[in-house]
Order: structure tokens, then sequence, then C-alpha cells
């Protein structure tokens, strides 16, 4: 019985010790990016200076994601909406001037530049548009909540 005792402590020491082990051996998470965005633009530097809005995106000429943004962003442009797409490629200096470092990155801006939205990487048009609804007009889109399917 002893023998049978002294057999279950050198197992359940090895499953330990194995354990132990694997828990090291795990990879680290990788890490995560924030890609950070203007939040004030200089108005003058853009479309449209005395809209009351403005969505820039910046964008890249080599990046089929950025197309993608600007066809929907294009289909904000009205008299109060000022749209601009800004290409790293043929404008490199508004890129560096406003610490562009991700494409496309696109920003919602009030009359004062202040940039009241963005969006750093893919976006669809529904959330584009609704952005653009909201900030020209609060409360104008349902709470995120409203999406949920009732359970």
């Amino acid at each position: 019985m002893s023998g049978v005792i002294l057999l279950a402590v050198v197992i359940s020491a090895i499953v330990a010790v194995a354990a132990l082990t694997l828990n090291k051996r795990k990879p680290e998470p990788p890490s995560q990016t924030t890609w950070l965005t203007p939040q004030q633009l200089d108005r003058n530097d853009f479309a449209s200076p005395t809209a009351p809005w403005v969505v820039v995106v910046f964008t890249s000429e080599t990046c089929d994601t950025c197309a993608a943004m600007v066809s929907k962003v294009e289909l904000l442009k009205s008299d109060r909406v000022g749209v601009e797409v800004v290409s790293y490629q043929t404008d490199l200096s508004r890129h560096k001037r406003y610490n562009i470092d991700a494409v496309p990155t696109t920003v919602i801006a009030d009359h004062e530049g202040v940039v009241v939205k963005s969006f750093v990487g893919p976006a669809s048009a529904a959330d584009l548009w609704a952005a653009v609804a909201e900030v020209r007009e609060p409360g104008s889109t349902p709470p995120p909540e409203a999406h949920r399917p009732i359970s």
C-alpha cells in the first residue's frame, strides 16, 4: 500500500513539474498596436475651409483598402461637408504634419478643426455615414446597444 502512495506522489510531482514547464513555454501574446489620429486640424490646410464639417482620408496609392475608403468618403461631400483625400505619394508634407503612420486614416473635424471622430483602417459606409450624421446632429443615430439581439 505504501508503494502505491509513493508512486502517486511521484506521478503528482512529475505532472506538476511538467505543467510548470509547459506554462513557462507559452508564447507572449502579440503586442497590440494603437494608431494615433490627429486631434486638431488647421482647416485652412484642407478643402472647404468654411464648410461646417470636413472629412479627410489620409491614403496611399498602393493601398487597396484606401481606394475603397475614398469611394465611401467621397459620397459624403455636400455643401455642409467638405471632403479631401490626402495621398502619401503626392502630399507627404501633410502626412508628416499630422503624424499619420497608418493608412487609411479618416478623420471628421468640425468648423474649428477639432477632430470629433476618426477611423484607422477600413470602415463600412454605414459607419462613416452614421458618424457624420451623429456629429452633425447628436442623438440622430441609435445607441450601439439598440443593435444587440434580444435574448
